[in-house]
């Protein structure tokens, strides 16, 4: 049998080790379904129940596998559905390839059915790589080139295939000229700074006495020499969020994450530092960073396109963050430093975590958030993939879960999209198949999308090895965190018509399904609720009702922004009243153990 082109695509993607596709069909890519059919599914097509569900999938898969992720779709709507995923991808730095067809070229520029610019469309979201296959020689380039740069740039990259270029011969690029040959493989590569910088960095560094380091995603194959410098610098070290996983939370220096979802600990160190180290991270808010001219900065970064950029640092270290660290390392010296410092951090660490354990027990009305996700801590297993949504349930998986060695966590940390977290969860469990994924999700971004895809979750159950797919849902009728951005930024109550959620049955609905489903309406059946969930024999979808009045206080709360949330409790918010009491006793935790610290140095001092 002849071979087409559609048919050298997958050949190819198996040649590059891809196994799944995350796509949905349309004619614009007629050719490829019927490769796929003449390919006995390889690799395996994952059905959604909507493109830009395929891209998120694909972002998940990976970002949980370090493998490319693939995402396919049919011409112009097809194509325009993946564009909110993969710029999640671009701005998250995630290599995703994806490939899409176009009207046939006898009808392009013909105001055809489903005719759009696609490379113009694609030009921004794909700016590392995208091209159109005109002619079957094109391709292999084409293909190769796409992946090498995925992977390469981190990057989401794309080839357009027309429909009737799908159908065409293939034939290979021959010996002549303006013909692109390409090869498939591609070895590893490592890149490090000069020694000389290598040399000022640790200059730096050493001439600090209050070091902070900062970690994002980069650092995550370099934990145990994050862990060693630290260690020797007795540093604190603060995580942004798409890094929360690349350190142990048990360690005590660790502070958490950063930012207006971060924790009281990181702030202070920030704060109070003289020397920052920043490692694998473009955290973007310098307002939580430290002062300009209070700290001396290095930082190391995989991409110079990203390095020397969010703060005024002396040495911009371009490598990866293991090797690098590796030469770093040795130039360090420890024994001049004091305990201090070190000691301080801890002690803030410590404190937050009581100050979080009281904050999750407080009443609501019915149930207070922040108890949801403290009661889930303990029960995650060692290997646990943890997708957060974003929303409020962002500030709770960012300050609650606590990340133990070999447990996996992600959300949009940069687009901060709505409604990735169970399409996040399903490109995990087809990248760990043998691994449990939970989702947190409000009930905002499961309305969304997030109900079409336990339809997804259900459709493919049955080929991971350990099928646990739980879905926890914070179930408040609310769009609560712009509910709360509004309180807080704009000083204005909230405007029900924009943030009033209707009621709707999500357990009932995975029931419907086949898939577990439990509705938790009082705090004492949340902790048995996550148990029954982590112990179904598939998919669980578990919504606990919560209470919308429970604020997500920044770390740093100002008094520009208790005002402007006073101010729109007097304009008449709502929910004022149980915003009050929730605000209240919120910030007593803070005030409490902060007198309680207090007494406690009073009592060592005298």
């Amino acid at each position: 049998m002849s071979t087409k082109v559609a048919d050298h695509v997958l050949q190819r993607l198996r040649e590059w080790g891809v196994e799944h596709v995350f796509g949905y069909p349309g004619d614009g890519i007629n050719g490829l379904l019927a490769a796929w059919g003449r390919a006995d599914n390889q690799p395996l097509f994952i059905q959604s129940r909507h493109e830009e569900m395929s891209a998120f999938q694909a972002v998940g898969y990976a970002k949980f596998s370090g493998r490319l992720g693939v995402c396919a779709a049919t011409s112009g709507p097809g194509a325009i559905h993946l564009l909110n995923g993969l710029y999640d991808a671009k701005l998250d730095h995630v290599p995703v390839l994806a490939i899409v067809g176009q009207t046939h070229r006898t009808a392009m520029g013909g105001s055809y059915q489903q005719e759009v610019d696609l490379h113009t469309l694609y030009k921004d979201v794909a700016s590392d790589f995208v091209e159109t296959v005109t002619v079957p020689e094109q391709l292999p380039n084409v293909l190769d080139r796409a992946i090498r740069t995925a992977y390469a740039r981190r990057a989401p990259t794309a080839i357009i295939i027309p429909g009737d270029v799908q159908e065409l011969e293939y034939s290979a690029p021959t010996h002549e000229f303006k013909m692109v040959p390409s090869s498939l493989d591609s070895s590893s590569w490592t890149a490090t700074p000069a020694d000389d910088s290598v040399r000022r960095a640790a200059e730096i560094i050493n001439s600090g006495d209050k070091v902070a380091i900062l970690v994002g995603q980069g650092a995550s194959g370099a934990r145990a020499e994050v862990e060693q410098i630290a260690e020797l610098l007795g540093a604190g070290v603060a995580k942004a969020l798409l890094g929360k996983d690349a350190l142990s939370d048990e360690l005590p220096y660790v502070t958490g994450a950063i930012g207006l979802l971060g924790t009281r600990p990181s702030y202070e160190l920030m704060r109070d530092c003289d020397t920052l180290l920043t490692i694998g991270s473009s955290f973007p808010y310098t307002q939580f960073l430290p002062d300009f001219g209070k700290a001396r900065g290095v930082q190391i970064d995989i991409d110079p396109h990203m390095i020397g950029m969010r703060y005024p640092y002396e040495v911009n270290l371009v490598g990866d963050a293991k090797a690098t660290l590796e030469r770093l390392i040795p130039l360090i010296r420890s024994a001049e430093r004091g305990r201090e410092w070190y000691d301080t951090v801890c002690d803030n660490v410590a404190r937050w975590h009581e100050v979080m354990e009281r904050r999750a027990n407080l009443s609501a009305d019915p149930i207070n958030p922040e108890y949801v996700t403290r009661a889930l801590d303990p029960l995650l297993p060692d290997n646990a993939i943890v997708s957060s949504d974003s929303g409020s349930a962002a500030n709770w998986y960012a300050r609650h879960l606590t990340m133990r060695p070999g447990m996996r966590g992600s959300l949009s940390g940069t687009l901060a999209t709505m409604g990735c977290g169970v399409p996040y969860a399903i490109g995990a469990k087809f990248a760990h198949p043998d691994r449990p994924a939970i989702a947190l999700v409000g009930d905002g971004a499961m309305q969304m999308n997030g109900l079409a895809e336990l339809i997804t979750a259900a459709k493919y159950k049955d080929l991971w090895e350990d099928p646990r797919l739980v879905v926890g849902i914070f179930n408040n009728h609310d769009l609560n965190q712009v509910t709360w951005e509004m309180r807080a930024m704009e000083g204005a109550p909230s405007f029900l018509p924009s943030q009033e959620l209707p009621d709707v049955q999500y357990a009932a609905f995975a029931r419907s399904l086949g898939l577990t489903g439990i509705r938790v309406e009082k705090p004492e059946d949340v902790a048995a609720a996550w148990r029954a969930g982590l112990e179904a024999d598939g998919p669980a979808v578990i919504e606990f009702l919560t209470d919308p009045a429970v604020p997500p206080i920044p770390p740093h709360a100002t008094w520009d922004q208790m005002e402007a949330t006073a101010a729109s409790i007097l304009k008449g918010d709502a929910d004022r009243g149980s915003m009050i009491r929730q605000g209240f006793k919120a910030k007593m935790q803070d005030f409490l153990q902060g007198r309680e610290g207090r007494e406690g140095r009073d009592k060592k001092s005298g």
